[in-house]
């Protein structure tokens, strides 16, 4: 049996697995989950069958960060990092007392990420993730482009050009101006968008409509998960995104399907800082040897 805790950030929800030293599951022989981690995280993340998710995350040791998060998309797919999920990593492991600090380190496939936890009543309630900086060389993103930035590059899809601008925030992102961002046609181009030659990993594709310099609206397709509620990640690359456009300032409320973040570019020390809750919505154990996940 393995025992599991569903989480959310603005309703981008998770399935969490801990193998922390003293948590249920660090007995749980690791090698297991990890020999069939594609198959788990698909059968886990699968809204019928399934727990129902956008995806699987680890929390594991780490020799050189306070905690360890990996994360799976919901097609079995490994990713870099998730904003949404790592402040949910950050309320499970004060919320359960593997740490008693509220600033605490993170090891992600995208580098080491610092969160610092608003505390209410014992219970983490909002998280502010230092995202670090934004990358904007196009080999670096990947994006095929021998520019030394991607920002309102065209990009044609069904013989319709869109204005793309690329940032990566340790994981890829196009950045699309749309008028309407609710009635945008995104289960049609957002595919195509991820999937695009010009990407050679894929890439997360947001569609935003400028409200103001302070305001910003957006959808996401996700890399590897389809349409998602919100992505962390997602809105900070759209706030950097809106900055070197000209639409916005550098602190922006960036409102999602499941809510709303607020987003920082500071100038001194040209890091991304996100700001949003994390909630718990319950525990749960599976069976995964009843499974054809691992079978």
């Amino acid at each position: 049996m393995m025992k599991f805790t569903k989480m959310h950030g603005l309703g981008n929800d998770y399935v969490y697995v801990s193998f922390i030293n003293g948590s249920p599951d660090d007995k749980l022989p690791e090698n297991k989950i990890m020999d069939n981690i594609p198959g788990i995280a698909k059968f886990i993340s699968d809204r019928h069958f399934g727990v129902g998710s956008d995806g699987l995350v680890l929390i594991m040791p780490s020799s050189i960060a306070d905690f360890r998060m990996r994360m799976f998309n919901s097609d079995g797919s490994e990713a870099e990092m998730c904003g949404n999920a790592i402040r949910c990593v950050g309320k499970y492991v004060y919320d359960n007392g593997f740490t008693g600090k509220t600033r605490i380190s993170v090891e992600t496939l995208a580098g080491i990420k610092v969160l610092d936890m608003t505390v209410e009543e014992g219970k983490v309630t909002l998280v502010k993730v230092d995202m670090g900086e934004p990358i904007l060389y196009p080999p670096d993103i990947p994006v095929k482009s021998n520019k030394e930035r991607f920002i309102s590059e065209p990009v044609e899809i069904d013989g319709k050009e869109y204005k793309v601008t690329c940032v990566s925030m340790g994981n890829p992102h196009a950045v699309t101006y749309v008028e309407d961002a609710t009635r945008f046609p995104l289960e049609a181009v957002g595919p195509k968008m991820e999937t695009h030659p010009l990407f050679p990993r894929r890439i997360n594709a947001e569609f935003v409509q400028v409200v103001d310099a302070n305001t910003l609206k957006m959808r996401v397709w996700e890399r590897g998960a389809g349409e998602t509620m919100a992505c962390g990640t997602g809105a900070s690359a759209v706030l950097v995104a809106s900055v070197l456009n000209g639409v916005s300032d550098r602190k922006a409320v960036v409102k999602l399907l499941g809510g709303d973040l607020v987003i920082e570019w500071d100038e001194r020390d040209n890091h991304v800082y996100m700001t949003g809750p994390a909630v718990k919505v319950f525990d749960g154990e599976i069976d995964l040897e009843a499974q054809a996940a691992i079978k």
